[in-house]
């Protein structure tokens, strides 16, 4: 269905008319600069762009007063010493003559997204705004903010769509107090905020910016703060809120919309935020949220000051809505302790609230290493920003792309297969004499059967390591399975693959020759008990329950491939693996990150009819089925994730979910 960019160019025509320092950031080359990349990268003419049109004043009222509306529509009449005079009423605003108007692009345009997603015009989308819009409130602008953009978008959707449940994931590096005095009391909208908040000394200063603040009346555990008390924060410290604090709740949520209030200040480089992650990490944050809500994203800019950083976050971001891979995350997935802090702190405050936290909140036995990073310089032109973005350029942006995305091979020709759109079927395969001498090489006995489903695996394994297939979903025969995962193994590395993951559900042992040298993570998911070989070498038994499932993927497997930076993802369904198709959707979906969509799903033919289109549409990019009802983990299931985290938190920092008690800790070799 595609992806929107709504957009008008008229959102640029406001701009500071006197001497402020405090306002003179938020200007118009914010707009321009964000739409030339898309430009010059090509991604504006893959979307379907939208004219935005002026939201109503009735639109307004969702959430703005009348008088409020009335005050923003008299400056259009008003002389730039009247504007400045009224602008210094609010805190940290300017007023134009087309404020009035611009601001009513801004929220027409969130509405004309939500819209064109919740019709199924499109799956998701940008709007391309400006002024920004998460600190206005009823009647008052805030922070560069006149009308609330996101706030009135949710309005909208529960009243025109009668939506139950909206989850609004606010990434600017600012608090947007405004979404959350909106919807204090509102149990239908689920608010989350990361933000700078420096335990009360930054802007805006506010204690209910703190982790302790959780909503009011039937709200309560419905407004998620996460206040970052240092600056910064990189790409590992956002991974580890998303996949500990905010993917727990919004699955046990299960929204039927995602509103993202899309600031880029959180990027390195920014003078607001003075933060270091990096552009690619909002490509991994977007995919993330992918696997939410059908899929149904509509995010909206809100903040963003140094310009370079603005303009390659939301390229990755609207890469990622149209399905592109995810380029791979700079530097040593290992959050800082002060991240942990407060990671901690909002566990702690949500947990009376939220099933999926009681479930996954215990004491870490281990003491991170992860240290607080040093200040960066508050240019935004700083040396660190540049030497982090300059290699994008070339690396990311200008990688070519494979020119198949997903194929399915089957071992048996003409099997009845009804493949999602854009979804290929394999009708080569390698030669015998290749398969032959590999199957010799690994002393494996394959029949002739076995032999077919694996010269189909190979000429699959070789268009995607060679860059001409992004990933596939391919069919072994049933008594081969082990020996075709040996000798998938052994043909990656032979490829010159660095790092391979392999997730196999299923009575799978691990090759016996497989060496224990970092180059593979074997993680085995089956019915046995928990168990460490080795830091690559992982067995945990397949939870009974959703609640247990989640915490598995999101509390163990994603934190490990993450860490562990893969070329290339395995993912086997082997004899008695037990999985229902929703989460062998949703397993293979969010194992596209790590790998930059790398992966190969190999299924014995017992199951490949039951499992293939759903694994080929959710490699395509398709957002897996929903898992169902919430149900919480067993004791035995949280006891056997426990266990595992103790012994593996040593080497894979992004296990942790707890800061290290007070006093000195002693480092971990």
């Amino acid at each position: 269905m595609g992806t929107a960019l709504v957009y008008h160019e008229d959102m640029t025509a406001t701009r500071l008319l006197w001497d402020d320092p405090e306002c003179e950031i938020e200007c118009p080359e914010r707009l321009t600069a964000a739409l030339d990349g898309l430009r010059q990268r090509g991604l504006q003419q893959r979307c379907l762009c939208l004219t935005a049109c002026e939201a109503s004043e009735e639109e307004l009222g969702l959430v703005h007063s009348p008088e409020y509306v009335a005050l923003v529509r008299r400056t259009q009449t008003l002389d730039k010493e009247e504007l400045q005079a009224l602008s210094k009423q609010f805190d940290a605003v300017y007023f134009h003559p087309n404020t009035f108007h611009c601001a009513r692009l801004a929220v027409g345009a969130a509405l004309q997204l939500v819209d064109a997603v919740l019709t199924g015009t499109v799956h998701n989308g940008l709007a391309l705004v400006r002024p920004p819009g998460h600190h206005s409130q009823k009647e008052a602008a805030n922070g560069f903010c006149v009308f609330n953009n996101v706030a009135i978008a949710a309005k909208h959707a529960k009243q025109k769509y009668g939506l139950q449940r909206i989850l609004i994931v606010d990434w600017d590096i600012h608090h947007g107090q405004g979404i959350q005095y909106i919807f204090d009391d509102d149990p239908s909208v689920l608010y989350f905020s990361w933000h700078r908040y420096e335990h009360g000394r930054f802007w805006p200063f506010l204690q209910e910016s703190d982790a302790h603040v959780t909503g009011q009346g039937q709200g309560q555990g419905f407004t998620v703060n996460l206040p970052w008390n240092q600056v910064g924060m990189g790409n590992a410290d956002y991974l580890a809120a998303f996949l500990h604090v905010l993917l727990p709740l919004a699955f046990e949520f299960d929204p039927e919309l995602v509103l993202v209030s899309a600031g880029f200040d959180s990027a390195i480089g920014d003078p607001e935020g003075q933060m270091r992650a990096t552009p690619e990490c909002f490509a991994h944050l977007t995919q993330l949220l992918q696997v939410l809500a059908g899929g149904r994203i509509c995010a909206v800019l809100e903040g963003g000051y140094y310009l370079e950083s603005l303009s390659q976050s939301v390229c990755m971001m609207v890469q990622t809505l149209l399905g592109d891979p995810t380029p791979p995350l700079l530097g040593l997935m290992v959050p800082c302790q002060s991240a942990l802090e407060s990671i901690h702190s909002v566990q702690t405050a949500q947990v009376p609230h939220w099933t999926s936290l009681q479930q996954i909140l215990g004491p870490s036995t281990h003491s991170p290493e992860g240290k607080s990073l040093p200040l960066l310089a508050e240019s935004p032109t700083c040396e660190a920003a540049e030497d982090a973005l300059s290699p994008l350029q070339d690396e990311v942006y200008l990688r070519p792309t494979p020119p198949i995305c997903t194929v399915v091979a089957l071992a048996v020709p003409g099997a009845a297969l009804a493949l999602p759109p854009g979804v290929l079927l394999q009708e080569e395969s390698a030669s015998r004499e290749e398969t032959e001498a590999w199957a010799r090489l690994h002393k494996s006995l394959f029949q002739d059967e076995s032999l077919a489903a694996l010269r189909k695996i190979l000429c699959l394994l070789g268009g995607i390591l060679n860059g001409q297939v992004r990933n596939g979903v391919a069919a072994t025969a049933a008594l081969a399975t082990a020996a075709t995962l040996e000798v998938i193994i052994q043909r990656c590395l032979s490829h010159g693959a660095q790092r391979l993951l392999c997730v196999a559900l299923g009575q799978l042992d691990r090759p016996l020759d497989l060496a224990d040298d970092g180059r593979v993570l074997w993680l085995n998911i089956r019915g046995k008990e928990a168990a460490v070989e080795s830091m690559f070498h992982i067995s945990t038994p397949l939870p009974q329950t959703t609640g247990g499932f989640l915490s598995c993927i999101l509390g163990l497997v994603l934190p490990l491939a993450y860490g562990f930076q893969p070329d290339v993802v395995l993912m086997a369904l082997g004899p008695a693996h037990g999985l229902q198709k929703a989460q062998a959707a949703l397993l293979a979906s969010v194992l596209r990150g790590p790998a930059g969509g790398r992966i190969l799903a190999v299924v014995e033919e017992e199951s490949i009819l039951q499992f293939a289109r759903t694994l080929a549409q959710v490699l395509h990019g398709e957002a897996p089925p929903s898992l169902g009802p919430f149900l919480m983990a067993s004791p035995e299931e949280i006891q056997a994730l426990m266990l595992l985290k103790a012994q593996l938190e040593p080497r894979w920092k992004l296990l942790q979910v707890a800061a290290p008690p007070p006093g000195p800790c002693s480092p971990i070799a």
